[in-house]
């Protein structure tokens, strides 16, 4: 599924099974708590932090879906067509930083 597909997914699913979309705040603050949930798997499981054992069965790719789908309400909510917006930032960063890591000797 391409991003604007997604985007198009998100908002059907608002309208069939959502009441509407929360406020741009509210999903602000539920964004933040995604990455939260996010960013403690991988303290636990790839960092140096002991993994809890109800962490154990958490599942990294829903976690992360679950930031992708705040995301796309994000975008839709507030007009941005995030495909295109994706492409000008990879075309940006290509440009940018094309030769930017190639001699940083923290990476060999």
């Amino acid at each position: 599924m391409d991003i604007k597909n997604a985007q198009k997914a998100v908002d059907a699913w608002i309208k069939e099974h959502g009441v509407r979309y929360f406020n741009e705040l509210t999903n602000m603050a539920q964004l933040t708590e995604e990455v939260g949930e996010v960013a403690r798997i991988i303290a636990r499981r790839y960092g140096e932090q002991s993994e809890k054992e109800s962490d154990k069965n958490k599942d990294l790719g829903e976690e992360l879906a679950d930031v992708i789908f705040v995301v796309l309400c994000l975008a839709n909510q507030t007009g941005v067509d995030l495909e295109k917006a994706f492409e000008k930032k990879l075309e940006l960063k290509t440009k940018r930083d094309h030769d930017r890591h190639h001699g940083n000797e923290k990476l060999k």
